[in-house]
């Protein structure tokens, strides 16, 4: 499960070792890179796969395994992964998913500087790692089964295989992406249930195409709260933290949160043939800008990433939030929503 956790702290990790090799290789400039070891030997190889979407690349030194740095136009990949096809399909993945990221804007931002993302080969290295860099959360993120998680600007993963990788990438990507660029903070459902549309993709040339209608895992999980009769109420889905359910193990209703956050997000987007797309644009925009009409009290704490999310914010704006764009006729919308849901997962 994917769980975004608040910015809690900035910690500069120092690269005490690793490979030998730091010469920094351009991807058209290496024809001299020497096969002195493991990394230098992926850094020629990945020179001749001129991928389009990697600009340079270098060793990184760090003290967890042998490491490379992979550089795109908006992304900065430190990784001990020395697999060549996840290597050679990272930097376009990523950059298609920051296109996607940007689809979701009625006109896209450009980011200047660039973003960070640790991949990991092993959880054990991933772990070591997030001990250092978490903190006192570190307890709490090596809880993670899937391994990944954003933290002070940075998506922090490890290889789970490829598929579940990307999808881990793609989710916490966007709560990097806006994270950075809106000047107001998301409520958890609407956060989330985007994030969730970046979870499934194909490829395809090159370039990876996202199919949140392919999110079988989301989707599964969706049928089973139906058949089971779980659901959250949608007065209360815009309005709960998936911490909240969190913290005292409620790993259904964790399930329920997600899974309906991802529906509800496609519906706003997607039901009758998009008649609620425009609405649901306007309130990411206005997030963007900082212009949603709230109280000072909650603008001081949408706007500072610094103070915590808490559960009480997070319970007055998202209510607030969908029924000023939206609509206040929750029971109407709510039967809508069902509907959708079940046709989703054939049920």
């Amino acid at each position: 499960m994917l769980i975004r956790f608040a910015p809690i702290l900035i910690v500069v990790i120092v690269c005490l070792a690793g490979c030998l090799e730091s010469d920094k290789v351009g991807i058209r400039g290496a024809d001299n890179a020497q096969r002195l070891d493991t990394c230098a030997a992926m850094i020629e190889h990945l020179e001749n796969e001129n991928l389009p979407a990697l600009e340079s690349l270098e060793v990184w030194q760090n003290k967890y395994g042998p490491g490379l740095k992979l550089t795109t136009a908006h992304y900065e990949i430190f990784t001990t992964v020395l697999e060549p096809l996840m290597l050679r399909r990272i930097p376009g993945f990523i950059e298609s998913a920051y296109r996607g990221y940007n689809s979701q804007l009625p006109q896209p931002i450009e980011t200047k500087t660039k973003f960070t993302i640790y991949l990991f080969a092993e959880r054990t290295e991933w772990e070591d790692f997030t001990k250092v860099f978490a903190g006192p959360k570190a307890e709490l993120f090596c809880k993670i089964k899937a391994g990944a998680y954003y933290l002070n600007g940075a998506c922090v993963t490890h290889n789970i295989g490829r598929r579940r990788t990307f999808a881990a990438l793609g989710h916490e990507g966007w709560h990097q992406f806006n994270s950075r660029h809106f000047k107001f903070r998301l409520p958890s459902w609407l956060d989330e249930g985007i994030a969730m549309l970046f979870e499934a993709s194909r490829y395809e040339g090159g370039i990876f195409y996202f199919e949140p209608d392919e999110n079988v895992y989301r989707l599964d999980a969706l049928k089973n709260m139906l058949q089971e009769n779980k659901r959250i109420p949608l007065r209360e889905l815009v309005a709960i933290n998936p911490g909240e359910v969190l913290a005292i193990d409620q790993t259904e209703a964790v399930t329920a949160f997600y899974s309906q956050s991802y529906a509800l997000v496609r519906f706003l987007r997607e039901a009758s043939y998009g008649k609620r797309l425009g609405s649901f644009r306007r309130l990411l925009f206005d997030g963007l800008r900082g212009d949603w009409p709230l109280s000072e009290a909650a603008k001081k704490v949408a706007a500072d990433r610094n103070i915590p999310r808490t559960v009480g914010w997070n319970r007055t704006v998202g209510p607030q939030l969908f029924k000023q764009y939206i609509s206040d006729d929750l029971g109407q919308i709510e039967r809508e929503y069902l509907a959708f849901c079940r046709r989703i997962v054939r049920y």
